[in-house]
Order: structure tokens, then C-alpha cells, then sequence
């Protein structure tokens, strides 16, 4: 849990507040300006209005160059961020033909399969010249190739799991299989700061939904014993089954799950785990193989088994892994697959050449190299950065790590300096975090060299203490502790 200071909450209150304000008094005086001008649509209930509208107007468009820059290169450890211009006040943003390039702080390619690969990308190629850029067709029609029966082959046995199905979207995974899973009668008993997706899915699958505190697995007990000694409501029947939900890496808190207890604890109250691991398969573990791998957890206690290919495969899509039942029966009832398209084959062909060299098939040591260096560079700049006085929450082996800003203020004066010093980062806020909780969100890749990351850092520190976000007093540098240690040695002798 982040423990805000006090000094800061009350001034990120009031400066919400104070934009709060404003935003409507400058509403009310348009409410006279609009009384003049034609209505169109009289009749009509207006279609965008309402907090969501005010937000979007009054505090999102004003910092909106911070957000959904597009970049004209593969995102690999440098990256061209193409550049942009307005001329009312941000409502509206125009590219220019100018791009500068950007040190990349913000994209998911935890191993650095985003851009290109010796590997990979001839193969990538090569299918692509073969099958095209898409099938035009669902899984159960003509959209089947060899290629997609060798995916689900090898993601099966990556993430040591009988059988897997494979998707052509990552949010569509959780968000459309969650409803097929679970129906009326049942129970989700998901992690309060669980992703959109299975936010989503959740509350489309009709099941009753409760809540637990944030990757605390007492809570969880707790909740699960209250509710299954309650039962259904009204009728307090027994729940057809429960379903504990958890990521294996929060992606906005770069925190790993405590999985072991999770699963002891689904364990004694028969309750099914399903696990996203999103950000973390292919990220952590000895050999990618996820958060199981890395926290010693039997992946045959965890009954299913969702990730993604768009973070550290270089690719598109997610999957879900289990029992051969279960992905029998999702083949049969899951609209994702019954009526998408299916993911396309040079997509596919990605996700398979970069689990050979993940694994060392491709007769190399290269997926060890990679594994090897997004550990230690996530480690060594998640320790400098507090060494230098952020605050920096998530845990150690995580490639995500937040860096908390928390007033609204400093989130486009922390992104607009660090773009202009050529290191692009991605700035998260409000509905996305809470109101409180504004963060920049670091990503790092295991393309980023040790002087990529040292430039970073220096970087962010010169921004650090320019924005004031620097909650916590620095560390003395080891050099000069050392210097501190010779000099009082001199004078003791």
C-alpha cells in the first residue's frame, strides 16, 4: 500500500480542486455564450456530457501532448517520436514531418523482440510471403493455419500446461472469456486493482464480483470464507463456483503477486485461480517461464493461465492455458475465437521464433543473454532511482516501475522536460490510477545498454529535482562515502 505524505495529498487536493473550479465557472459562462448559437440536434439528450466530458475537457486536453505520441520507428531501446504543434490551447494536435529521437522508457519490449531480430524477422518474413498479413477468416472457418496449431503447440508447453487456445487480441482475452467461464450463480473474487480487461469480462459474465485489498492474501481469505458461509444473495444456495482472479505483474504498480499464499489459500476453499501473467510471462522466471517459475509455484495449481505476446514477445495477441477440457470447451463457446479474426500468421510466427530463442532452439544463448540482462538492468535501475530520492514502488526483478508524482501538475511539467531532454516516458493518471496516485511509469528492455540506462537516469534525476519529486533524501554516493570513511579514518589516527 502507498503511504502518501500528508504535505502532498493536501496540495494535490487542492489543486484538483482549484481546477475543479475554475473548469466550472468557465462552464457556466459558456452555458450563456451557448444560448445564442443554432442547436442542431434539439430533442437530443446530449451524447457527451457529464463528469467523464468535464474531465476530458478541462484537465485531459490541456496536457494532452503528453499522451498518445506517435513514433515513426520500431519501439526498441531508442525510438523516433514524431513531433507535434497546436494552436488552440491543445484541443486539437498537428504532426510535423520533424521527429527527434528518443532514449524509450515507455513501451512494453521487456526483451527487445519489438524491433528487429536476426532471428525472428527473417522468419517473420518469410511467413508473411507465404500465408499474407492476415487470414480474412475466424478459427473455425478458413482462418486456421499450420502456423496457429504449432502456436497453441509451443505456448502449451512453454507455460507447461496441457493445451493452450490463442487469441488475436490481448484485452479481448481477458474481457471475452471471463463471461464463458463464469455465469449467474457464480463468484469472481478479483485483486482491487485487477486490469480494465478483467474488470470488464467480469462484470459481462453476469457473476457476483467482490472485491479483496490489493495482493493481500488474508483479506482474501477472509473474503472467501465470508462468502461462501453467506452464499448466493436472497437465496444463500451454495456459488455454482468461484473464481479468484490475480495478475502475475501489476502493470501499474510493478508489483509481483504472492502467488504462493494465493494458491494455498484457493486451495482450502476449492476456489479456482486465474492468473494474468500479461507483463510477466517471458519477462521473469530462469527461463521466461513466468511468475510460477520465479516464485516456485506448480503451474498445475493454477487452473488458468492468461498472458499476452504484445509485451515480451514482440507481437500481438494472448492466450489462455489449462486442462485440454477447458480449452476444448473454449473452442466451442468462446465468441473471441468463434467470431474474430484469427491472429494474424506473421504475428504467430513471431510469438513462435521468439520462444526458440527464449528456450535456446535457435542453436544460440541469446534468449538466456536477454533473460540475464532485463533482470539486472530492471534491478540496477530500480535501486539507483531510489539511491536518488523517488519514490519508486513495485518489486525487485519487475521491468515496471513507477515512479509516484502524484500532484496533476507535475505530470506534463515531469513529461514534457524529460521529451525535451530526448528520453520519452509514459505519465499515468486519473481514471487510469487514482485521483491520487499520478505516476510515471518506467519500462525497461533488456535492448537498453547500461549507457542507455545511465543517460536515463541522469535525465530523470536533473527532471526530478527540477519538478520537486524527489519525496525521500538521496543517498550519499559510494565514492564519497568512501572519501567521508578515509577522512575520519585520518582523524581517529
Amino acid at each position: 500500500m502507498i503511504t502518501i505524505p500528508y504535505l502532498t495529498a493536501l496540495s494535490t487536493y487542492f489543486s484538483y480542486g482549484l481546477l475543479f473550479a475554475f473548469g466550472q465557472l468557465r462552464d457556466f459562462f459558456r452555458k450563456f455564450v451557448d444560448w445564442w448559437k443554432t442547436n442542431n440536434l434539439q430533442g437530443y439528450a446530449p451524447i457527451c456530457l457529464g463528469l467523464e466530458d468535464f474531465y476530458i475537457r478541462r484537465l485531459y486536453l490541456r496536457i494532452q501532448d503528453c499522451f498518445g505520441r506517435p513514433i515513426s520507428s520500431a519501439p526498441d531501446a531508442w525510438f523516433d517520436v514524431v513531433e507535434r504543434y497546436s494552436n488552440d490551447n491543445n484541443k486539437t494536435l498537428k504532426r510535423t514531418t520533424n521527429i527527434t529521437r528518443c532514449l524509450n522508457l515507455g513501451s512494453y519490449n521487456y526483451l527487445g523482440f519489438a524491433a528487429a531480430d536476426e532471428y525472428c524477422t527473417p522468419r517473420v518474413i518469410e511467413s508473411l510471403k507465404r500465408f499474407s498479413p492476415s487470414t480474412c477468416s475466424t478459427r473455425v472457418d478458413g482462418g486456421t493455419t499450420t502456423l496457429h496449431n504449432e502456436l497453441e503447440e509451443r505456448v502449451a508447453d512453454f507455460v507447461k500446461k496441457p493445451a493452450a487456445i490463442v487469441f488475436g487480441m490481448g484485452y479481448v482475452t481477458n474481457s471475452a472469456i471471463l463471461p464463458v467461464l463464469i455465469g449467474k450463480g457464480g463468484l469472481i473474487i478479483s485483486d482491487s486493482l485487477n486490469h480494465n480487461s478483467i474488470v470488464n469480462g467480469a462484470r459481462g459474465s453476469g457473476a457476483t464480483i467482490r472485491v479483496f485489498q490489493h495482493n493481500t492474501p488474508s483479506h482474501l481469505e477472509k473474503v472467501l470464507r465470508e462468502q461462501i458461509a453467506e452464499g448466493r444473495p436472497r437465496t444463500h444456495r451454495p456459488w455454482k463456483k468461484i473464481i479468484v482472479i490475480v495478475e502475475g505483474i501489476y502493470s501499474m504498480e510493478g508489483e509481483l503477486c504472492k502467488l504462493p499464499e494465493i494458491v494455498a489459500i484457493c486451495k482450502k476453499y476449492k476456489a479456482y485461480v486465474y492468473l494474468d501473467e500479461a507483463h510477466s510471462i517471458g519477462a521473469v522466471g530462469k527461463t521466461g517461464r513466468g511468475v510460477c517459475e520465479l516464485l516456485g509455484v506448480d503451474t498445475a495449481d493454477v487452473d488458468v493461465m492468461m498472458g499476452t505476446f504484445t509485451k515480451s514477445f514482440g507481437s500481438c495477441g494472448g492466450y489462455i492455458a489449462g486442462s485440454k477440457e477447458l480449452i476444448q470447451y473454449l473452442k466451442y463457446t468462446c465468441p473471441a475465437h468463434l467470431y474474430a479474426t484469427s491472429i494474424s500468421p506473421p504475428a504467430a510466427q513471431q510469438i513462435i521464433s521468439a520462444i526458440k530463442v527464449i528456450l535456446g532452439e535457435d542453436g544460440s544463448c541469446r534468449g538466456a543473454q536477454k533473460l540475464a540482462r532485463i533482470r539486472e538492468n530492471s534491478n540496477f535501475f530500480r535501486s539507483e532511482l531510489q539511491k536518488m530520492g523517488f519514490e519508486v514502488i513495485g518489486d525487485n526483478d519487475s521491468p515496471v516501475m513507477p515512479i509516484m508524482l502524484y500532484n496533476p501538475a507535475k505530470i506534463p511539467a515531469f513529461s514534457r522536460e524529460c521529451l525535451r531532454q530526448k528520453v520519452a516516458v509514459v505519465t499515468v493518471a486519473f481514471p487510469a490510477t487514482p485521483l491520487l496516485l499520478a505516476r510515471a511509469r518506467i519500462c525497461i528492455s533488456a535492448s537498453h545498454s547500461r549507457e542507455d540506462l545511465i543517460r536515463a537516469l541522469e535525465v530523470i534525476s536533473q527532471v526530478g529535482d527540477l519538478v520537486g519529486i524527489k519525496y525521500f533524501p538521496a543517498e550519499p554516493h559510494k565514492q564519497d562515502q568512501d572519501q567521508d570513511q578515509d577522512q575520519s579514518g585520518m582523524k581517529l589516527d
